[in-house]
């Protein structure tokens, strides 16, 4: 089995992260910190948007089953890649929407799936392509958060149902029963 991996930022990594976690051909999905200047920031440093880093997401996939393309193509549909450095009430740069290309086939790619998805989109897309940077993952607390815990927390019962509709919607051929 081929494993692929994509790095996608698109807000909260709790609720991107949940998206993800039950698709086809997803592997797994790993929240964390990528794009900033500070070496192996914690939840708080990035948080104070002082870091650079966003929070983000890295899937592995396997490609047979899965696309890059679907993948970007899930990812426009269940944010709003119009809003900079914006996610609802996520404020900051830390909650930019962006793709982290692993390859120079992985960033053409981005750019068709930005072309793609400004046709579903009113006002321009924001989402940045950027390099390739370190990944740190983040604390244990963080990863599969929503399976976790997330029907207790507020914010996410707020969120996170609303991007699962979305994909079961758009996507519902991807999704494992």
């Amino acid at each position: 089995m081929a494993e692929e991996i994509a790095t996608l930022a698109g807000g909260c990594f709790w609720c991107t992260e949940a998206v993800y976690q039950n698709l086809k051909g997803v592997q797994s999905v790993e929240s964390g910190y990528i794009g900033g200047q500070l070496p192996d920031p914690t939840y708080e440093q990035v948080c104070s948007g002082a870091t650079g880093h966003a929070e983000a997401i890295r899937i592995a996939y396997d490609p047979q089953v899965i696309s890059y393309g679907d993948l970007l193509d899930i990812f426009f549909a269940t944010h709003d890649p119009t809003t900079l450095n914006r996610q609802g009430n996520d404020v900051g740069t830390q909650y930019r929407s962006a793709i982290f290309p692993h390859s120079p086939e992985q960033e053409a790619e981005a750019q068709t799936a930005i072309a793609r998805a400004q046709a579903d989109h009113g006002n321009p897309i924001v989402t940045t392509i950027e390099p390739d940077a370190p990944w740190y993952p983040a604390e244990d607390y963080h990863q599969k958060y929503w399976e976790r815990v997330g029907d207790r927390n507020p914010y996410c019962m707020a969120v996170i149902p609303p991007k699962l509709a979305k994909l079961r919607k758009g996507f519902a051929e991807r999704i494992e029963s």
